[in-house]
């Protein structure tokens, strides 16, 4: 029944914005913390930017401070990434993750489907 679902992937020129949604259902979506990851073949799968409960804290890859936003509307169960300025190092599959924050036996960690993102001219 946990559900997250991205979309707002494409493809985009160079210096270009797009921005993506999780849509979240199945758990209580305010409980826990949101985070972006994305994948490149080949590599691993990084952190690019996360947000506490209530969106009152943010953290981001150095490779896209300055580019990116992340934020939350707990009332629509929705996170999002604002990616401006986008270069083609930014092309990967971009993944939602939430994070109940907890340990052990404790931990829910809960991933969405992905969605391609492709920055090219």
């Amino acid at each position: 029944q946990v559900q997250l679902v991205e979309s707002g992937g494409g493809l985009v020129q160079p210096g270009g914005s797009l921005r993506l949604s999780c849509v979240a259902s199945g758990f209580t979506f305010s409980s826990y913390a949101m985070n972006w990851y994305r994948q490149a073949p080949g590599k691993e799968r990084e952190l690019v930017a996360g947000i506490t409960t209530t969106g009152g804290s943010t953290n981001y890859a150095d490779s896209v401070k300055g580019r990116f936003t992340i934020s939350r509307d707990n009332a629509k169960n929705t996170a999002y990434l604002q990616m401006n300025s986008l270069k083609p190092e930014d092309t990967a599959v971009y993944y939602c993750n939430a994070d109940n924050g907890s340990f052990g036996r404790w931990s829910r960690n809960y991933w969405g489907q992905g969605t391609q993102v492709t920055v090219s001219s």
